[in-house]
């Protein structure tokens, strides 16, 4: 489902995306496009682009064409998703990690309530909200096996 999302291929386009993309939320999402648990995110974000149409922006960024932002957020397992909002990096409470989001969401449901309370919270000047999502509905890094 890759092909239905938008795609960001170096680093000038994910700093336009990131500079350029006003109240909306943008939403970064790190991995590589033959990988299935990439493929299962990416069959999620499809899904809901249009749905969340009024509220984010969905790119997909493969590590392996821009290892800069690979380094500078720290990928080091994938899929990683990452959230912005007029250029401010937006953090959520869950756990283990707050700047991204490690692996992919169990539901679509998952992903459409996260992006709304990012939404709300980063209009309210909030640069960290608390996650909407039941935390046994949030890999743990022990489960997943994709490092760069």
């Amino acid at each position: 489902m890759s092909y239905l999302l938008p795609r960001l291929t170096t680093k000038k386009e994910v700093d336009q995306a990131i500079r350029n993309t006003a109240e909306l939320v943008l939403v970064l999402r790190f991995g590589r496009e033959h990988d299935p648990v990439c493929q299962q995110l990416d069959d999620i974000l499809s899904k809901t682009s249009n749905l969340l149409s009024k509220m984010a922006a969905i790119y997909i960024v493969d590590v392996d064409s821009i290892p800069v932002y690979t380094q500078y957020f720290d990928i080091t397992l994938i899929p990683a998703t990452i959230f912005f909002f007029n250029g401010q990096h937006i953090k959520v409470d869950y756990e283990p990690d707050h700047t991204k989001f490690i692996g992919s969401f169990r539901n679509k449901q998952d992903f459409i309530d996260l992006v709304e309370v990012i939404f709300r919270g980063a209009m309210r000047g909030k640069v960290m909200v608390r996650s909407p999502i039941d935390p046994r509905n949030v890999p743990q890094y022990e489960l997943l096996y994709k490092e760069i």
